[in-house]
């Protein structure tokens, strides 16, 4: 379908805004929602320039935009990778700590018992029965 030749032209001069990177209306993201604002079109306008929307999709992987929303978004991916080794790695050794923790209590508690068992004990001396040795020595 045709556009008038102005809305061609806002169309146009938005998507030139939007490749290099210097929106004047929008977030800069490279989106036909954000070619429409930036050209301040209708949405149902913009679907009608057919030729510019070609020209948009074959155009936008290029564009100095496009390439640095793809960088951001290899960069994201890695940061997101790094991010769920890294909560791996913490729950890893939060189970670790929860071992160790498990087992601290196990020996105080039979450090504790010991410690009473010992209290108990009589610490009495009894004197042992004079054997026959000791008596005939007398």
């Amino acid at each position: 379908m045709i556009v008038s030749p102005k809305t061609e032209q806002a169309l146009r001069q938005a998507m030139e805004r939007l490749l290099a990177g210097a929106p004047e209306r929008t977030d800069g993201k490279l989106s036909k929602s954000n070619l429409c604002r930036e050209a301040q079109v209708s949405r149902a306008t913009m679907n009608r320039a057919t030729n510019v929307l070609e020209e948009w999709n074959s155009r936008v992987s290029a564009s100095p935009a496009g390439l640095r929303e793809q960088q951001r978004d290899a960069e994201l991916t890695e940061l997101r990778s790094k991010l769920r080794k890294s909560r791996d790695q913490c729950r890893q050794l939060q189970d670790q700590v929860d071992a160790a923790a498990t087992v601290i209590m196990t020996l105080l508690s039979e450090n504790a018992a010991l410690r009473e068992h010992a209290d108990n004990r009589s610490a009495t001396v009894v004197p042992l029965p004079l054997g026959r040795a000791q008596a005939t020595r007398e």
